[in-house]
């Protein structure tokens, strides 16, 4: 009888091992748990007041007056939250225009969304700045900041100069710190996506 009590006790000692090692393997949000032979470090989160100072720049900058779809209230156009900053849509055709009123540079023409613009450079669309795969989701800090302060496409080396209306030039002398919060808050938004067609060049 006492053998057969202690078969049942390390049975169940080792039924309860075998589970509490496999839950702790197959719990990657856990902070310091494995997975094979590798620790899963948690999820690195930004900091709420750098994510709160980022809003508070984007918003007094403007940025959503551009980036944003809008929606007709009496009052006016106002930013669609629902596609907050996800650039110019995807599926908007541009509306015909007289091509010549823009070709000597006397005049650009903003659509109505605010999210196109046409002038003597063609036609250039405001980007996506959610945190999806369009938009800036794949993005390092290294490359908003070369964006932003030196107006490069994608941030990258080599590459064309981010046309007008950005105003890139303007935020050159930004501070390294304000970028960043910007760049936290702006990676915190609700991940959108939608693919923002390329420039048209001028005379197309």
């Amino acid at each position: 009888m006492m053998k057969k009590w202690l078969f049942s006790l390390s049975i169940a000692i080792a039924g309860f091992s075998a589970l509490s090692f496999t839950a702790s393997h197959n719990d990657p949000a856990k902070p310091g748990s494995a997975t094979g032979n590798h620790l899963v470090a948690p999820k690195p989160t930004a900091d709420p007041a750098l994510i709160k100072k980022g809003e508070y720049l984007v918003t007094i900058m403007g940025c959503a007056d551009c980036h944003s779809p809008k929606k007709f209230t009496p009052q006016g156009p106002v930013p669609d939250m629902d596609r907050f900053l996800s650039g110019h849509n995807e599926n908007e055709k541009l509306p015909p225009y007289d091509r010549n009123t823009v070709k000597d540079g006397q005049w650009a023409m903003f659509t109505g969304q605010m999210t196109a613009v046409a002038g003597i450079w063609g036609v250039s669309f405001a980007a996506n700045l959610t945190p999806d795969e369009t938009g800036i989701g794949n993005w390092t800090l290294e490359q908003f900041t070369k964006a932003f302060q030196q107006g490069k496409y994608r941030g990258l080396d080599n590459t064309r100069m981010l046309l007008p209306p950005m105003p890139w030039p303007q935020y050159a002398n930004v501070k390294n710190e304000d970028v960043k919060a910007i760049f936290a808050y702006l990676k915190s938004l609700k991940p959108i996506k939608n693919t923002v067609p390329m420039p048209i060049p001028p005379g197309q």
